[in-house]
C-alpha cells in the first residue's frame, strides 16, 4: 500500500477520534510540535527506523521525548513504530492537519515576495483570498523570494496566483507570440 494512503488513513482514523473526544485543535497543535521535532531531529527518526533496536527501547524513546503530550499523540507515534510505520508520521500529521483545516473552511497558503510582509499585508490577503476561494480563513507562510522583481505569487493548494511583474512579462510575451 503507498505511503500516501497509509497516512490518509490513520489520518482519518485520528480526526475522527479527535471529534468523538472533541480534542482536535489539541492534537493540531500537538502533531505541529511532534512534525517539528522530526524534521529537526533526522538521529530521532534513525533511531526509531533501526532494525536492530528493541522497540521497547524505542517506546522508551517516545515517551520520554513526548512527555507532556496527550496520550492519543504519544500512543500514535509508538503504534507507528510497532507496525514499522514511523517513516509515514510527517505525511500523517500533514494529512491531519489538512482533514481539520478542511472541516473548519481553513486554506494553507504560501506567499513568494521580494520583502517580508507587514502584518496588515498578510491579513488583507488573508481576508481576499478566503473570500476569492470560498474559505473561511487562511493560513498564510510568506517566503522571501529574491527573484521575484515585484509582486507577490501565492499558492493555495494546487493553484498558483501569480501578480509578479515577471509573471505578468511572460503573460504578454505569451500573447504577442500568440497572435504572430
Amino acid at each position: 500500500m503507498s505511503e500516501v494512503v497509509v497516512a490518509k488513513r490513520y489520518a482519518d482514523a485520528l480526526f475522527q477520534l479527535g471529534l468523538e473526544k472533541n480534542t482536535l485543535e489539541q492534537l493540531v497543535k500537538e502533531f505541529r510540535v511532534v512534525q517539528e521535532v522530526f524534521k529537526q531531529n533526522e538521529q530521532l527518526d534513525t533511531f526509531l527506523i533501526h532494525p536492530k533496536i528493541d522497540n521497547v527501547k524505542k517506546k522508551q524513546l517516545i515517551t520520554e521525548v513526548f512527555q507532556g503530550l496527550q496520550a492519543d499523540v504519544v500512543n500514535t507515534i509508538k503504534l507507528l513504530v510497532e507496525r514499522r510505520r514511523i517513516t509515514t508520521l510527517v505525511a500523517i500529521i500533514e494529512s491531519f492537519i489538512q482533514l481539520v483545516n478542511d472541516a473548519k473552511g481553513i486554506a494553507d497558503a504560501t506567499v513568494y515576495s521580494v520583502r517580508e510582509l507587514t502584518d496588515a499585508e498578510k491579513i488583507e490577503l488573508q481576508q481576499t483570498f478566503a473570500k476569492r476561494i470560498g474559505k473561511t480563513a487562511i493560513n498564510l507562510k510568506n517566503i522571501i523570494d529574491p527573484s521575484i522583481i515585484g509582486g507577490i505569487k501565492i499558492r493555495v493548494g494546487n493553484t498558483i496566483y501569480d501578480g509578479t511583474i515577471s509573471g505578468k512579462l511572460d503573460r504578454i510575451s505569451k500573447r504577442i507570440v500568440s497572435t504572430n
